[in-house]
């Protein structure tokens, strides 16, 4: 096992490598360009050693922001050929080129972590993001909301592309004009961690639905076959939220609007409990269908301030039967796989922001525990995409910008 120290920095050496002025890839080769979610949890790591590099990644991942207030899941700022599907795919006409969806907001609760770091010298630069991380958590009030449940209107959106939250409702979906096109992703990576063809087909599908229509997003609201609440939107969008009012009470801004938002979104929670299950869920909106599964998402309540006796007896039993917890799908499910991103590998982020949940709704040891084992996880097999939940055996890109960051930020710190 590697010393912490020399761990740290090899953590720090990622970020700097993976550094491509003023934003971070999340690893060299698959993914070439900067991703939202990501990019957010870069920069609580950079915040661990160079605080204005920290600021400069928040503040250019904004830079990226529609005039409307969303926030793409992509910022396309070099082309890059190796990457399918990239901005000509997707047309849109943001200030960067960029994707037409969204990621989970997780941004607006980085910034208030690196501004907890530097909060005098700080002080100017949230005044100025802070503005626009409203307005975004506002495009997301405003387009994505069903029964006070945050929806997705693309897998890719929630962070988790292929989880079996989706597979029921890309069941029904019809992709078979989706055309020709090469993947780039399997020229990187085994293809048996990545998700499968009739997955990827759907993703274009939507993809190309959203250029047809000009990302417009009444029409997609009318028109789109895609549109499932979920636990990774909602929970994530709530945190958010309440990070938004401290940072807004703390500028002296107004927050009452903010204040009926984290109400609404509340009662939205409640939507997404599966009493049979057990579980939060996701849920198809036009079916109103159960996918039927607790993933690690699941477990992102305490991240939104919620509290929940059943799942925390859950997360008690994972933490002690998986050896590297938290699995991004439950390992007793037909359709659990160790391997293949999301429908069972643990990932370090999802981690962290669970860990971190856990600690502020006052279960210490369960927090405590969890960040224990995610250290011992990324010492013991390295700094990778996501790993097997069983053997610990690395998975997906090498060398992962977000996984450096939850070393130094969370896992590595205790």
């Amino acid at each position: 096992m590697t010393s912490e120290n020399t761990l740290t920095d090899q953590a720090q050496q990622i970020l700097i490598d993976n550094d491509r002025g003023g934003y971070t890839v999340p690893t060299a080769g698959l993914y070439p360009y900067q991703w939202n979610w990501d990019s957010a949890v870069a920069a609580f790591g950079f915040a661990q050693f160079d605080v204005e590099r920290a600021w400069v990644e928040l503040e250019t991942l904004f830079q990226g922001q529609w005039a409307d207030g969303m926030v793409p899941h992509i910022l396309f700022h070099k082309n890059d050929p190796g990457y399918f599907p990239g901005p000509d795919v997707w047309a849109c006409e943001g200030p960067i080129p960029s994707s037409g969806i969204i990621q989970p907001p997780i941004a607006a609760t980085m910034a208030r972590f690196v501004w907890e770091q530097d909060r005098e010298m700080g002080q100017a630069r949230m005044a100025v993001l802070y503005p626009k991380m409203l307005a975004w958590h506002n495009w997301i009030m405003r387009w994505r909301l069903h029964m006070g449940a945050v929806c997705t209107t693309h897998p890719w959106e929630t962070g988790r592309d292929n989880a079996p939250d989706w597979d029921k409702t890309m069941a029904r979906m019809d992709a078979s004009d989706v055309g020709e096109y090469t993947r780039r992703d399997t020229a990187h990576v085994n293809s048996e961690d990545r998700p499968t063809k009739f997955d990827y087909d759907r993703y274009i599908k939507l993809v190309q639905l959203g250029r047809r229509l000009k990302w417009d997003q009444a029409a997609m609201m009318a028109e789109s076959p895609f549109r499932v609440a979920d636990p990774t939107m909602t929970f994530t969008t709530l945190r958010a939220a309440r990070d938004l009012h401290a940072v807004g009470e703390a500028l002296g801004k107004d927050v009452s609007q903010i204040a009926a938002d984290i109400k609404r979104l509340e009662a939205g929670v409640s939507t997404l409990w599966n009493k049979d299950l057990g579980g939060f869920d996701s849920r198809d909106v036009h079916s109103g269908e159960w996918a039927g599964c607790v993933s690690n998402a699941s477990y992102l309540c305490w991240f939104a301030g919620v509290e929940n006796p059943a799942m925390l007896a859950r997360l008690r039993d994972v933490l002690e039967r998986v050896p590297y917890p938290v699995p991004s799908n439950d390992p007793d499910a037909e359709t659990f796989d160790a391997r293949r991103y999301w429908r069972g590998p643990t990932w370090a982020i999802v981690n962290m922001l669970i860990g971190l949940g856990l600690k502020d709704m006052g279960h210490e040891k369960e927090a405590q525990a969890l960040a224990k084992k995610t250290a011992d996880l990324i010492a013991e097999h390295g700094f990778a995409e996501y790993f097997d939940p069983f053997s610990g055996d690395a998975a997906g890109g090498g060398s992962f910008t977000w996984t450096a960051a939850v070393w130094l930020a969370w896992a590595g710190r205790d």
